[in-house]
């Protein structure tokens, strides 16, 4: 089952390959969506896929080398059925 949320995350984020972690993550694991940078400091990702898969993007991420999670907000957003890709924004 498609599942869609959006997640923030805080903490050690910026300037530490976040983007391109979430990037790489996305498109291993076959999710769709986005992630941005965000004027805070924290970074923003919507993401779509089943659960397993969100589950194992975020765990990667999490294991990123220089990248500090300190806390993850996830909203439950109504899935995008025409979207096709991940992508920065």
């Amino acid at each position: 089952m498609i599942k869609r949320y959006k997640l923030r995350f805080y903490g050690a984020v910026q300037g530490v390959g976040f983007r391109y972690t979430a990037t790489h993550a996305a498109n291993m694991y076959r999710l769709t969506g986005y992630v941005t940078n965000e004027y805070d400091g924290s970074v923003t990702c919507e993401i779509q896929g089943d659960d397993p898969a969100i589950d194992q993007f975020v765990a990667t991420i999490m294991s990123g080398r220089f990248i500090g999670v300190e806390r993850i907000d996830r909203t439950p957003l109504p899935p995008d059925d025409e979207e096709r890709s991940f992508e920065v924004k």
